[in-house]
Protein backbone atom coordinates (compact mmCIF):
# COMPACT_ATOMS: atom_id res chain seq x y z
CA UNK A 1 0.00 0.00 0.00
CA UNK A 2 2.75 2.43 0.98
CA UNK A 3 4.74 1.89 -2.37
CA UNK A 4 0.90 2.70 -3.93
CA UNK A 5 0.98 5.92 -2.23
CA UNK A 6 4.26 6.92 -3.11
CA UNK A 7 3.98 6.33 -6.69
CA UNK A 8 0.64 8.65 -7.08
CA UNK A 9 3.36 11.73 -7.50
CA UNK A 10 4.45 9.68 -11.30
CA UNK A 11 1.03 8.66 -11.60
CA UNK A 12 0.36 12.28 -12.09
CA UNK A 13 3.24 13.02 -14.25
CA UNK A 14 2.18 10.37 -16.67
CA UNK A 15 -1.23 12.09 -16.80
CA UNK A 16 0.64 15.35 -17.50
CA UNK A 17 2.59 13.24 -20.17
CA UNK A 18 -0.66 11.59 -21.36
CA UNK A 19 -2.37 14.69 -22.00
CA UNK A 20 0.66 16.46 -23.77
CA UNK A 21 0.56 13.89 -26.64
CA UNK A 22 -3.01 14.10 -27.21
CA UNK A 23 -2.29 17.90 -27.30
CA UNK A 24 0.31 17.23 -30.03
CA UNK A 25 -1.44 15.16 -31.62
CA UNK A 26 -4.78 17.48 -31.90
CA UNK A 27 -2.21 20.72 -32.74
CA UNK A 28 -1.13 18.61 -36.11
CA UNK A 29 -4.92 17.86 -37.39
CA UNK A 30 -5.04 21.36 -36.96
CA UNK A 31 -7.72 21.74 -33.91
CA UNK A 32 -5.21 24.00 -31.94
CA UNK A 33 -8.44 24.91 -29.43
CA UNK A 34 -8.37 21.10 -28.33
CA UNK A 35 -4.51 21.08 -28.22
CA UNK A 36 -4.71 23.58 -25.92
CA UNK A 37 -7.19 22.85 -23.39
CA UNK A 38 -4.90 19.44 -23.29
CA UNK A 39 -1.94 21.53 -22.46
CA UNK A 40 -4.27 23.24 -19.63
CA UNK A 41 -4.83 20.11 -18.13
CA UNK A 42 -1.03 18.54 -18.29
CA UNK A 43 -0.25 22.04 -16.51
CA UNK A 44 -2.61 21.58 -13.61
CA UNK A 45 -1.45 17.85 -13.61
CA UNK A 46 2.42 19.09 -13.53
CA UNK A 47 0.98 21.03 -10.32
CA UNK A 48 -0.52 18.46 -8.80
CA UNK A 49 2.43 16.19 -8.86
CA UNK A 50 4.89 17.85 -7.28
CA UNK A 51 2.23 18.99 -4.47
CA UNK A 52 1.66 15.24 -4.39
CA UNK A 53 5.77 14.74 -4.00
CA UNK A 54 5.80 17.20 -0.91
CA UNK A 55 2.78 15.98 0.53
CA UNK A 56 3.66 12.14 0.51
CA UNK A 57 7.25 13.12 0.79
CA UNK A 58 7.65 11.03 -2.22
CA UNK A 59 10.61 12.75 -4.20
CA UNK A 60 12.84 10.60 -6.11
CA UNK A 61 15.19 10.93 -8.98
CA UNK A 62 12.69 9.21 -11.39
CA UNK A 63 10.59 11.24 -10.37
CA UNK A 64 12.89 14.38 -11.54
CA UNK A 65 13.38 12.97 -14.83
CA UNK A 66 9.83 11.54 -15.32
CA UNK A 67 8.88 15.38 -14.67
CA UNK A 68 11.35 16.47 -17.59
CA UNK A 69 10.46 13.84 -19.93
CA UNK A 70 6.43 14.97 -19.46
CA UNK A 71 7.07 18.42 -19.88
CA UNK A 72 9.40 18.11 -22.57
CA UNK A 73 6.34 16.82 -24.50
CA UNK A 74 3.60 19.34 -22.93
CA UNK A 75 5.13 22.57 -22.92
CA UNK A 76 7.83 21.69 -25.24
CA UNK A 77 6.68 19.61 -28.39
CA UNK A 78 2.47 20.82 -28.30
CA UNK A 79 3.41 24.72 -28.34
CA UNK A 80 6.11 23.52 -31.57
CA UNK A 81 3.44 21.51 -33.10
CA UNK A 82 0.79 24.94 -33.09
CA UNK A 83 3.56 27.03 -33.96
CA UNK A 84 3.99 24.51 -36.96
CA UNK A 85 0.21 24.97 -38.21
CA UNK A 86 0.69 28.38 -37.85
CA UNK A 87 2.40 28.65 -40.72
CA UNK A 88 6.15 28.72 -39.12
CA UNK A 89 6.91 25.19 -40.22
CA UNK A 90 10.06 23.68 -38.96
CA UNK A 91 11.24 26.62 -37.36
CA UNK A 92 8.29 26.61 -34.74
CA UNK A 93 9.99 23.73 -33.28
CA UNK A 94 13.23 25.71 -31.97
CA UNK A 95 10.50 26.46 -29.16
CA UNK A 96 11.41 22.57 -28.40
CA UNK A 97 14.42 22.53 -28.71
CA UNK A 98 15.25 25.42 -26.41
CA UNK A 99 12.59 24.31 -23.98
CA UNK A 100 14.89 21.09 -24.22
CA UNK A 101 17.87 23.22 -22.81
CA UNK A 102 15.56 24.96 -20.35
CA UNK A 103 14.82 21.78 -18.70
CA UNK A 104 18.29 20.35 -18.78
CA UNK A 105 19.26 23.48 -16.87
CA UNK A 106 16.61 23.36 -14.71
CA UNK A 107 17.14 19.80 -13.00
CA UNK A 108 21.25 20.85 -12.83
CA UNK A 109 20.49 24.69 -11.22
CA UNK A 110 20.97 24.99 -7.96
CA UNK A 111 19.23 28.45 -7.87
CA UNK A 112 15.86 27.73 -8.92
CA UNK A 113 14.42 26.67 -5.81
CA UNK A 114 12.42 29.71 -4.28
CA UNK A 115 12.49 31.47 -7.91
CA UNK A 116 13.22 30.96 -11.60
CA UNK A 117 16.12 31.89 -13.86
CA UNK A 118 14.59 32.07 -16.97
CA UNK A 119 11.06 31.62 -18.23
CA UNK A 120 9.52 28.29 -16.93
CA UNK A 121 8.27 26.24 -20.10
CA UNK A 122 4.90 26.10 -18.42
CA UNK A 123 4.60 29.67 -18.87
CA UNK A 124 5.79 29.62 -22.40
CA UNK A 125 3.72 26.75 -23.56
CA UNK A 126 0.71 28.37 -22.23
CA UNK A 127 2.02 31.56 -24.04
CA UNK A 128 1.77 30.03 -27.88
CA UNK A 129 -1.18 27.52 -27.23
CA UNK A 130 -3.39 30.53 -25.96
CA UNK A 131 -2.12 32.57 -29.70
CA UNK A 132 -3.52 29.34 -31.24
CA UNK A 133 -6.74 29.53 -29.85
CA UNK A 134 -7.13 32.89 -30.11
CA UNK A 135 -6.41 32.16 -34.13
CA UNK A 136 -8.35 29.19 -34.58
CA UNK A 137 -11.54 30.29 -32.27
CA UNK A 138 -11.31 33.82 -32.98
CA UNK A 139 -11.00 34.24 -36.87
CA UNK A 140 -11.25 37.53 -38.15
CA UNK A 141 -10.89 39.60 -34.75
CA UNK A 142 -7.85 41.95 -34.31
CA UNK A 143 -6.23 39.85 -31.97
CA UNK A 144 -6.24 37.04 -34.19
CA UNK A 145 -5.16 39.11 -37.27
CA UNK A 146 -2.09 40.12 -35.15
CA UNK A 147 -1.09 36.79 -34.22
CA UNK A 148 -1.07 35.32 -37.88
CA UNK A 149 1.15 37.95 -38.65
CA UNK A 150 4.17 35.75 -40.07
CA UNK A 151 6.85 37.44 -38.96
CA UNK A 152 5.50 38.82 -35.55
CA UNK A 153 5.47 34.78 -34.77
CA UNK A 154 8.82 34.54 -35.95
CA UNK A 155 9.86 37.29 -33.19
CA UNK A 156 7.90 35.76 -30.90
CA UNK A 157 8.90 32.14 -30.91
CA UNK A 158 12.73 32.98 -30.82
CA UNK A 159 12.61 35.77 -28.40
CA UNK A 160 10.76 33.63 -25.82
CA UNK A 161 13.31 30.64 -26.53
CA UNK A 162 15.79 32.36 -25.75
CA UNK A 163 14.06 33.93 -22.56
CA UNK A 164 13.71 30.19 -21.64
CA UNK A 165 17.59 29.96 -21.60
CA UNK A 166 18.54 33.50 -20.09
CA UNK A 167 19.72 34.45 -16.99
CA UNK A 168 17.08 36.28 -16.15
CA UNK A 169 15.51 36.01 -12.56
CA UNK A 170 11.54 35.70 -12.53
CA UNK A 171 9.73 35.28 -9.37
CA UNK A 172 7.60 32.58 -8.60
CA UNK A 173 4.34 31.96 -7.17
CA UNK A 174 5.53 29.70 -4.11
CA UNK A 175 4.06 30.86 -0.90
CA UNK A 176 6.02 30.35 2.31
CA UNK A 177 3.56 32.77 4.22
CA UNK A 178 0.50 34.74 3.11
CA UNK A 179 1.62 37.74 4.92
CA UNK A 180 1.21 40.51 1.92
CA UNK A 181 4.19 42.34 2.38
CA UNK A 182 6.05 39.34 1.88
CA UNK A 183 4.18 38.46 -1.09
CA UNK A 184 3.03 42.09 -2.54
CA UNK A 185 4.35 40.99 -6.14
CA UNK A 186 2.54 37.70 -5.71
CA UNK A 187 -0.55 39.08 -5.20
CA UNK A 188 -0.64 41.94 -7.89
CA UNK A 189 0.29 39.82 -10.55
CA UNK A 190 -2.64 37.37 -9.21
CA UNK A 191 -5.01 40.22 -9.01
CA UNK A 192 -4.20 41.32 -12.25
CA UNK A 193 -4.32 38.88 -13.75
CA UNK A 194 -7.80 37.71 -12.19
CA UNK A 195 -9.34 40.98 -13.69
CA UNK A 196 -7.84 40.41 -17.15
CA UNK A 197 -9.15 36.50 -17.39
CA UNK A 198 -12.56 38.07 -16.19
CA UNK A 199 -12.65 40.91 -19.35
CA UNK A 200 -10.97 38.57 -21.98
CA UNK A 201 -11.46 34.91 -20.66
CA UNK A 202 -8.18 32.57 -22.75
CA UNK A 203 -7.25 35.77 -24.77
CA UNK A 204 -6.04 36.90 -21.15
CA UNK A 205 -3.18 34.11 -21.50
CA UNK A 206 -0.72 35.94 -23.23
CA UNK A 207 -1.30 39.32 -22.10
CA UNK A 208 -0.70 37.89 -18.64
CA UNK A 209 3.08 35.89 -19.55
CA UNK A 210 4.08 39.26 -20.76
CA UNK A 211 3.41 41.36 -17.48
CA UNK A 212 4.99 38.18 -16.05
CA UNK A 213 7.92 38.79 -17.41
CA UNK A 214 8.02 42.36 -17.24
CA UNK A 215 7.00 42.34 -13.24
CA UNK A 216 10.19 40.08 -13.05
CA UNK A 217 12.34 42.61 -14.87
CA UNK A 218 11.03 45.67 -12.95
CA UNK A 219 11.96 43.73 -9.72
CA UNK A 220 15.31 42.85 -10.72
CA UNK A 221 16.28 46.51 -11.62
CA UNK A 222 14.48 47.75 -8.19
CA UNK A 223 16.89 44.81 -6.42
CA UNK A 224 20.10 46.29 -8.31
CA UNK A 225 19.43 49.77 -7.02
CA UNK A 226 18.71 48.73 -3.58
CA UNK A 227 21.90 46.86 -3.90
CA UNK A 228 24.13 50.07 -5.30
Amino acid sequence: MIRVIKSIPNMLTLANLFCGCVAVTFALSGDAVTAFWFVVAAAVFDFLDGFAARLLKAHSPIGADLDSLADMVSFGVAPSAVLFILGLEWFGFVVALFSALRLAKFNIDQRQTTEFIGLPTPANALFFMSIGYIVMSSSGSYLANVFSTRWFIYVLAATFSLLMVSEIRMFSLKFKSFRFGDNALRYCFIAVSAVLAAVLGVSAIPFVIVIYIIMSLVRNLLSVRKIS
